[in-house]
């Protein structure tokens, strides 16, 4: 809208100042046909028998007719003399200055404009009679400049009203014809506001139908959108069916799982008491049971993945953050006795509302995480403090730090930091992302800031978790 105005404008204003320029040239040839006339009629006038320069005064009190400030100057043998008419029709001599400016500055071959001294701006010519008189004819600018001097502003006026009408004009029709593009943006910023990563996610945002006319190139934009906004909406409620499928298989092959595992520890169990074993046998039986033991965890942290997705699991009460800390630090410290422990929790208890076990989970795995997967020697802190309206536990390590490459799905599910590790460790790849989830069931966060020699896991918990329930399992 700006840039058209501005063109427009521009061609208003060149128009304006043509026009004033055509219309001041029109009426300055208008007044040298003028003067031409009255120039002629006083030549005439010195023609006659026994003219002298004094025929001057006689001509101009005889052309009454002439306009006023008209002004006329006879040079002849006999002499020069001058004269010119005032605003109320009079004739008033010229001084012998004026008389010498004019005849100084008249041009036989040209009108031109020039200053009088005492009586204004005037367009003079000059002209030779009989070869016995040269005059000298003049009229003034002032009806000229009066008239431009009413001109312009009109032009201007015109010009600035026309501008005006014109902006409305193109402020409405634009803002009329971007309507629907405004509703397309408008309907595309609330849809990229909705959280579509995970959960169940429905798309209701849509453009009006009436700004979806596809008759139209926006209106067939936002018929597009509409288009691509119902298969996004198909494709997350497919996601979302495909996850809770993957949820109940998941939950219902760990389950099933169990009770063969079990029976498979069992029997090693009671095999390796039998004393007549070989020594290969029994090898045998501790390494079955060594991996029964190892897919019984993995089972179990599946297990407790899809109960927590299904907004299971947690069994709520007060909990001690500080003494958890203070727990978990304890056993950590005893599995880990190659690293510097160090603890900061204040004399203050923090108290929320959880479930301790699982939050006991959270505070074991960062442990060990930060044992495991740094080299001995590496000193590692824990901390809980409060800020704001929240509890927050941070364990903090100067090791190596995260791999910038896995940094940013370090809480996802079978991510390793050190696969190199994993089988060594017997790793699943599941703590973290088990601790996202039950930090995630009490209305918490978890983060991580990783640089080399700096790395540190910050759980955020609300002090008052009023919208978590009493009791839920």
């Amino acid at each position: 809208m700006v840039t058209v105005t501005g063109i427009v404008a521009l061609i208003l204003v060149i128009v304006g100042i043509a026009t004033s320029a055509f219309v001041g040239q029109s009426l300055m040839l208008n007044l040298d046909a003028k003067l031409r006339d009255a120039g002629n009629q006083a030549a005439q006038a010195l023609l006659t028998p026994g003219a002298t320069a004094a025929t001057a005064y006689e001509t101009l009190n005889n052309a009454r007719r002439a306009q006023p400030g008209f002004l006329l100057v006879v040079q002849s043998t006999s002499g020069i003399d001058g004269a010119y008419v005032t605003s109320g029709g009079t004739v008033q001599a010229l001084t012998d200055d004026q008389v010498t400016q004019l005849l100084r500055s008249a041009n036989t071959s040209t009108l031109i404009t020039t200053d009088v001294h005492g009586i204004g701006s005037y367009r003079v010519g000059s002209d030779t009679f009989a070869g016995r008189y040269a005059i000298v004819a003049g009229l003034p600018l002032t009806e000229v400049s009066s008239q431009i001097a009413q001109i312009a502003p009109t032009v201007a006026l015109v010009t600035l009203g026309g501008l005006i009408v014109l902006g409305i004009a193109i402020a409405v029709v634009i803002r009329l014809g971007l309507r629907p593009l405004r509703a397309v943006a408008d309907t595309a910023t609330r849809v990229a506001s909705l959280p579509l990563s995970e959960g169940a996610v429905s798309i209701a945002e849509r453009v009006p139908k009436s700004e979806a006319d596809d008759r139209t190139e926006i209106g067939r934009v936002g018929a597009a959108l509409n288009t691509l906004l119902d298969h996004i909406d198909e494709s997350l409620d497919a996601r979302q069916r495909n996850e809770e499928r993957m949820r109940s298989f998941v939950a219902d092959a760990s389950h099933e799982l169990r009770t063969p595992l079990a029976s498979i520890r069992g029997y090693s169990e009671l095999s390796l008491r039998d004393p007549s074993l070989s020594e290969n046998t029994e090898t045998s039986l501790e390494r079955i049971q060594a991996q029964s033991l190892r897919m019984t965890r993995l089972v179990e942290d599946l297990l407790l993945l899809a109960r927590l997705d299904e907004g299971q699991e947690l069994v709520y009460g007060t909990v001690d953050l500080t003494r958890l800390a203070i727990e978990s630090f304890g056993d950590a410290r005893t599995a880990g006795a190659d690293h510097r422990w160090s603890l900061d929790v204040g004399d203050a208890s923090v108290q929320i509302a959880g479930d301790e076990a699982r939050l006991h989970q959270v505070a074991a795995n960062l442990l060990a995480n930060a044992r495991t997967h740094t080299p001995a020697g590496t000193e590692i802190t824990v901390s809980v403090v409060r800020e704001g309206g929240e509890a927050v536990l941070r364990v903090h390590d100067n090791g190596p730090g995260v791999d910038p490459e896995i940094a940013d799905e370090l809480f996802e599910r079978f991510s390793r930091a050190d696969r190199s590790r994993a089988r060594k460790t017997g790793g699943t790849g599941l703590g973290l992302s088990i601790a996202r989830a039950i930090v995630a069931a009490h209305h918490g966060s978890i983060t991580v800031d990783s640089v080399p020699g700096d790395t540190t896991f910050a759980v955020r918990l609300p002090l008052v978790a009023s919208s978590a329930p009493e009791v839920g399992v």
